[in-house]
C-alpha cells in the first residue's frame, strides 16, 4: 500500500481583500468550497430579528444571471452534487461539493448570487413564509427548545438570549426602514473584506488560485468591518451554572478575554473529556451509577468568550450529587499535565488520520475556521487559561489516570509482498504455488466476496458483512451492543475507519470505510465484542431526545421494507442459526491477508444462496408511524418494477429530472413545508424513488395527494425538455456513475447494493452505458410505469393513510 498522501494547504489574502485557503489534495474525486462571511445573526439591527437568516435563504433564490433553476442549488443537484448554508450568531456559511469537471461552474453561481441577489418582493413573501413554518417547527421542537434554554443562565442583555430565527412578524417586508436595512446589511458584510473562501480539490495550488481570483472579481472590494463585542455572558461574581431535568445535567462554564488559540484549546479538552477508557471521567461515573453518558461541546466562541456546555444523562433515579465536584476533581488532574506532550501527539495523529479521509466538503469547511491541526504551543497557554476559569482544584484525588493509547493509530509492520510467500520474488508472480491455491479455493468458497471493481492501490477500502437472523434483535440488546461497541466506534474513527453496526428488522450490517491499514485490526477487536455473550441489556427507559417526524420515517424506511420477525433478546439464540456474507473492495493483497484471521472468526454460517428483498409490485402499502411530534410528515417509496439494470437507469433518470422540480413546486410554489426533498434510494438492493416533505399545517393523505399531481404531471413535463438538455442531462447523470470519478465509500455502496440486487461484478460499468442507452420515449414508458404503481408503492406517515388501493402495513 502507497504512503498516504499528505494535502498541501496554502493560505493567503488576494489584492482585492479576500481571504483564501487552498488545499492541493490529488486523491480526491470531488471538489468543494466553502465561502465564510464574518458576520451573522448578533450583526443585525436589534429592530429586525432574523435579518440574517432571511438574507441567507434569498441570495438562493436566483439572479438576473442564473434564475432559480439555473442557480447554484439546481446546478449542484444536476451534477450529483451538495449544497447547503448555515447562519450562525457571527458567521454565515455557503458551501457545496461537485465533481471537478462541474467546480468552475459551481463557483460562478455562488459568486454571483452573492454579489447580484435579486431581493424580489414576490419572492420574499413566499421565502418569509418558509422562514416562519421553519419557526413553527423549530419552537415545537422539544430538542430546538431545549438548546436555547441552555443560555439562561446568561446575561439577560447578551445576544445569545435573544430571538434571531425570524418569523412572519420579525421581518416586515412593506416597511421601507427594513428593506434599507435589509440593502445595508448586504453592502456591509457581504464583501471581499468580510470573506474568507476556501477552495478545495484535486487541481494544483495555482489552478485553485485562478479559481479564487475568478471567483472574487465580481465581488465588492471592502476592508475587514469591526463587529462588536458584546456584553460579558456573566456577572463578574460568576462564571458557571447548572440546568437539572429527568434524566440529565447540563454544566456550562462561561469564558471571558480567552487568547485567540482558545478554539482548538477548547476542542483539545472536549475531546478528552468525551474519552470513555477506563481511568478518565466517564468510566468513573459510569462505574459509581451516576452518569450514563457525557458530552462536552462548545456552544459559543466570539471576541475572547466562550461557552462550554457538558451535558450528562443519567440512568434511572439517579441524582445529580457529586458529578460537578468529580468534574472539577478530574480537571484540576488534567491540568497537572503540563505540557500535556503525549496526548497532544495522539490528538495530532487523529486529526491526520481524519483528514487522509475526509471528503472535499469536509475538508473545506474545516479550513474554512483556520485552526491549527492540534494543540499549538499557544493553545498550551489558552488551555490552562480555560482549566483555571473552570476552577479546576489543586488537590486532586489520586485515582484518575489518562487514557490508554489508541491501538488503532499504531502503525501497523509492514507484510510481505502480495502473491509471495517465501522464497519467492516478483519474478515468480506468475507461478502459483499448491498454498496459494488452496488459499484461493477458499476465497472462491467464501461468502465474503472480495470485489476487483475497484482499484487496490490506493489507501482506502471498504468491508460489508450482513447476517440474518431467525429473529429481529430487541431494541433493548440493540441499545446494549451500540454502547458497548462506542468505545471501538470512537478509536476506529480516530484510527481513519468510519465502522457501524446497524440493526435492520432481522438483519444486522457491519460496515467499515475508510484506511484500509487499520481495518483488520479493527474487525478483529469488532467480532470479538460481537462474540461475547457478556451483554448486559439495560431495563432503562431511553432519555433520548427523539428525532423529527422525516428524520424518524428516514429511520423506519429500512426495516419496513424487510418481512416483519418476531423480537429476541436472547443473545445465543440469535447467533445460533444466524447466516452471513459480505462484500471487501478497494483492499491491497496484503490488507486481505491480515484480514484472513479475523474472517476465520466470523460467527454464524455462511449464507451462499443469496435471496433477494421481496417485490411488492402493484401493491400500495401505508405504514403508520406514531413519531410524537404534532408535525405531518410522510416518505413515498416507489420501487422499480424489476432489478434489471435497464429499469435502474430509468429509474435513475427520472429521480434525477425530478429533483428540481419537485422542490420548486412543493416547497417554494405550494409551500407545504419547509423538508421537502426527492431523489433515488436503494434498500437493500432495492432500486426506488423517495419523495418527502414534512409540514406544519398539512395532513400526510393531503401531501401524497400534492406528490401524485406532480407525478401525474410528469410525463409533460418529460415531454417538454428539448433534446439538447435532454441529452446534457442524461450526459450529467452517467458522468456521477464512472467508477474513476466515484468517492470509494460512495461506489462500495453502490456495489454493496448491486450485490444485494443480484447484480455481476460488473455492475459500476453497465450502470453508466445502460444511462446513456435510456431515450426519451423509454423514460415516457418508466413515468407510467411509476404512475401505475408496476412496482408498488411503500408509503411512511405520521398518520393513518386513505382507503383502496391503500392498505394499512404490519
Amino acid at each position: 500500500m502507497p504512503a498516504l498522501n499528505h494535502p498541501r494547504l496554502h493560505t493567503e489574502t488576494l489584492a482585492n481583500g479576500l481571504r483564501v485557503t487552498l488545499r492541493h489534495a490529488p486523491d480526491l474525486k470531488r471538489c468543494a468550497a466553502a465561502l465564510r462571511v464574518a458576520a451573522g445573526s448578533h450583526d443585525v439591527p436589534l429592530a429586525w430579528p432574523g435579518l440574517a437568516h432571511f438574507l441567507e435563504h434569498l441570495l438562493f433564490l436566483g439572479t438576473e444571471r442564473f434564475p432559480a433553476g439555473q442557480g447554484l442549488m439546481a446546478y449542484a443537484q444536476v451534477h450529483g452534487g451538495q449544497v447547503n448554508a448555515q447562519t450562525c450568531e457571527r458567521t454565515t456559511d455557503f458551501f457545496f461539493e461537485v465533481s471537478p469537471q462541474a467546480f468552475s461552474g459551481g463557483l460562478q453561481r455562488l459568486s454571483d448570487m452573492l454579489a447580484h441577489p435579486r431581493m424580489n418582493p414576490d419572492d420574499q413573501r413566499r421565502e418569509r413564509e418558509v422562514l416562519h413554518a421553519e419557526f413553527v417547527a423549530w419552537s415545537r421542537d422539544a430538542m430546538a427548545r431545549q438548546h436555547f434554554a441552555r443560555f439562561d443562565g446568561v446575561c439577560a442583555a447578551h445576544p445569545l438570549r435573544a430571538f434571531h430565527a425570524g418569523n412572519r412578524y420579525s421581518l416586515p417586508l412593506p416597511q421601507t426602514e427594513f428593506q434599507q436595512a435589509l440593502k445595508n446589511f448586504h453592502q456591509r458584510f457581504y464583501q471581499t473584506g468580510q470573506m474568507t473562501l476556501s477552495l478545495v480539490g484535486p487541481q494544483s495550488i495555482d489552478e485553485l488560485k485562478s479559481m479564487a481570483q475568478r471567483f472574487g472579481a465580481d465581488l465588492s472590494v471592502g476592508k475587514k468591518v469591526s463587529q462588536q463585542t458584546p456584553v460579558p455572558l456573566m456577572e463578574p461574581s460568576s462564571n458557571s451554572y447548572q440546568q437539572a431535568g429527568e434524566g440529565r445535567l447540563d454544566l456550562l462554564f462561561a469564558f471571558e478575554a480567552l487568547p485567540d488559540s482558545s478554539a482548538e484549546a477548547l476542542a483539545f479538552l472536549c475531546h478528552w473529556l468525551n474519552a470513555a477508557k477506563p481511568g478518565g471521567l466517564l468510566a468513573a461515573l459510569r462505574a459509581g451509577g451516576t452518569a450514563d453518558s457525557l458530552k462536552a461541546t462548545p456552544l459559543y466562541r466570539f471576541g475572547g468568550q466562550a461557552l462550554l456546555h457538558i451535558e450528562f444523562t443519567l440512568p434511572t433515579h439517579a441524582t445529580h450529587a457529586g458529578i460537578r465536584e468529580q468534574l472539577l476533581d478530574w480537571l484540576g488532574f488534567f491540568a497537572s499535565g503540563q505540557d500535556w506532550s503525549a496526548l497532544r501527539e495522539e490528538y495530532a495523529a487523529l486529526l491526520r488520520r481524519q483528514q487522509q479521509v475526509s471528503a472535499a466538503l469536509q475538508l473545506a469547511r474545516l479550513d474554512s475556521e483556520q485552526l491549527e491541526s492540534g494543540l499549538s504551543d499557544q493553545g498550551v497557554v489558552a488551555l490552562k487559561e480555560i482549566l483555571q476559569q473552570m476552577g479546576a482544584v489543586d488537590n486532586f484525588s489520586s485515582h484518575w489516570q489518562l487514557p490508554t493509547a489508541n491501538p488503532f493509530l499504531c502503525a501497523e509492520p509492514q507484510a510481505p509482498s502480495a502473491g509471495l510467500i517465501r522464497g519467492q520474488t516478483s519474478r515468480h508472480r506468475g507461478l502459483r504455488t499448491f498454498a496459494q491455491d488452496r488459499m484461493r479455493s477458499r476465497r472462491e468458497h467464501s461468502p465474503m466476496h472480495f470485489s476487483q471493481a475497484l482499484p487496490d492501490h490506493t489507501a482506502e477500502g471498504a468491508v460489508y458483512l450482513r447476517w440474518r437472523l431467525d429473529s429481529a434483535p430487541g431494541s433493548k440488546l440493540q441499545s446494549a451492543l451500540e454502547n458497548r461497541l462506542q468505545p471501538l466506534r470512537d478509536d476506529a474513527r480516530q484510527a481513519g475507519v468510519e465502522f457501524s453496526l446497524s440493526a435492520s428488522g432481522n438483519e444486522w450490517l457491519l460496515k467499515m470505510t475508510g484506511l484500509q491499514e487499520p481495518m483488520p485490526i479493527v474487525l478483529e477487536h469488532a467480532l470479538k465484542e460481537l462474540t461475547n455473550a457478556d451483554v448486559a441489556v439495560s431495563q432503562a427507559t431511553s432519555t433520548s431526545t427523539p428525532l423529527m417526524p422525516i428524520r424518524q420515517l428516514l429511520k423506519a424506511l429500512s426495516e419496513r421494507c424487510l418481512e416483519q420477525t418476531p423480537e429476541s433478546d436472547d443473545w445465543q439464540q440469535l447467533w445460533a442459526n444466524a447466516r452471513w456474507e459480505g462484500l471487501a473492495t478497494g483492499l491491497s493483497a496484503r490488507t486481505q491477508a491480515a484480514m484472513g484471521l479475523a474472517l476465520s472468526r466470523v460467527p454464524g454460517n455462511p449464507d451462499k444462496q443469496l435471496t433477494p428483498l421481496s417485490p411488492i409490485c402493484s401493491q400500495h402499502l401505508w405504514h403508520c408511524i406514531d413519531t410524537g411530534f404534532s408535525e405531518h410528515a410522510l416518505l413515498l417509496f416507489c420501487p422499480s418494477a424489476t432489478r434489471s439494470i435497464a429499469d435502474e437507469a430509468a429509474w435513475r433518470l427520472l429521480a434525477h429530472l425530478c429533483q428540481t422540480p419537485f422542490y420548486q413546486r412543493l416547497r417554494v410554489e405550494l409551500q407545504l413545508g419547509y423538508a421537502v426533498f426527492s431523489g433515488l434510494r436503494q434498500v437493500h438492493g432495492q432500486t426506488g424513488l423517495l419523495f418527502g416533505v414534512q409540514s406544519p399545517s398539512v395532513a400526510p393523505a393531503d401531501l401524497l395527494g400534492h406528490i401524485e399531481q406532480f407525478l401525474n404531471a410528469l410525463p409533460g413535463m418529460i415531454d417538454g425538455i428539448d433534446d439538447l438538455t435532454f441529452v446534457g442531462q442524461r450526459q450529467a447523470l452517467a458522468d456521477q456513475f464512472v467508477s474513476t470519478a466515484l468517492p470509494l465509500a460512495q461506489a462500495a455502496e453502490l456495489l454493496w447494493q448491486g450485490k444485494l440486487a443480484g447484480h455481476s461484478s460488473d455492475y459500476l460499468t453497465r450502470l453508466p452505458e445502460a444511462i446513456l442507452k435510456i431515450d426519451r420515449p423509454a423514460l415516457l414508458d418508466a413515468a407510467q410505469r411509476l404512475n401505475k404503481a408496476d412496482g408498488g408503492w411503500r408509503c411512511l406517515a405520521s398518520s393513518p393513510g386513505p382507503s383502496a388501493p391503500w392498505q394499512a402495513a404490519n
